[in-house]
């Protein structure tokens, strides 16, 4: 498997430039990042997702662990009816709160703090349900902080949680979607899906050059076996 300890370090150099709000720029758009909250401006993964992505267009879509907003204003921003955006750092439902309220799409926008599925309460079923996880595996005994847990999942726990649950929310005829990348242990998590009676099917990928070499980004379908 990749080794969990140099996400942890790019999580570490990331979370240490930012102490207070700032901007960034992300393909001409600037954008709000708040302290603690991942930014998609120290990886190429974000964008090279959102690539992979085609939104629902007219329809609804929910993200799980929005960070700054980036996906799930960029939903609103392409015509999706109302987008629901969760993340269990309280950092990152205000980030992105604030980016919707930025691009003018908050009526569009709710940001919920909510540990995957846990707070969406009576929220409608969605025609698209996403995550672009956190698909490095570390020990389970591994204790972390919340910045941290965007680049991390120990023991795989919530992907395991994912594979259960994430069906009970999405829409008849709607797709569950996970992004993932060649740093995850992909036999790994497809034995976890099965044991939820669920499969990964690729819908699309791309490889990008990053620091340590090429890395291949995929947006997997999570369908029942």
């Amino acid at each position: 498997m990749y080794d969990y300890t140099q996400p942890l370090k790019r999580s570490e150099a990331s979370r240490a430039k930012v102490r207070q709000p700032t901007d960034i720029e992300l393909r001409g758009r600037h954008w709000t990042l708040l302290p603690d909250v991942f930014s998609p401006a120290d990886s190429r993964s974000s964008l090279a997702h959102l690539d992979l992505l085609k939104f629902p267009v007219g329809g609804t879509f929910l993200e799980i662990g929005s960070g700054t907003g980036l996906i799930a204003v960029s939903a609103a921003l392409a015509g999706c009816r109302a987008v629901h955006a969760t993340d269990l750092n309280p950092a990152a439902v205000r980030n992105t709160a604030l980016n919707a309220e930025r691009f003018g799409v908050a009526h569009q926008v709710t940001s919920v703090e909510s540990d995957l599925f846990d707070g969406l309460g009576d929220a409608p079923a969605f025609d698209v349900v996403y995550w672009h996880s956190n698909n490095v595996w570390a020990p389970p005994e591994l204790d972390i902080n919340v910045h941290e847990l965007a680049y991390v999942d120990p023991g795989y726990d919530a992907h395991r949680r994912y594979f259960r649950e994430a069906r009970r929310h999405v829409a008849p005829g709607g797709q569950v979607l996970i992004a993932l990348s060649s740093r995850a242990g992909r036999a790994e998590l497809e034995e976890l899906a099965a044991a939820e009676g669920q499969a990964l099917r690729t819908v699309d990928t791309t490889t990008v050059a990053e620091p340590e070499g090429p890395v291949v980004y995929e947006l997997l379908e999570v369908v029942p076996l």
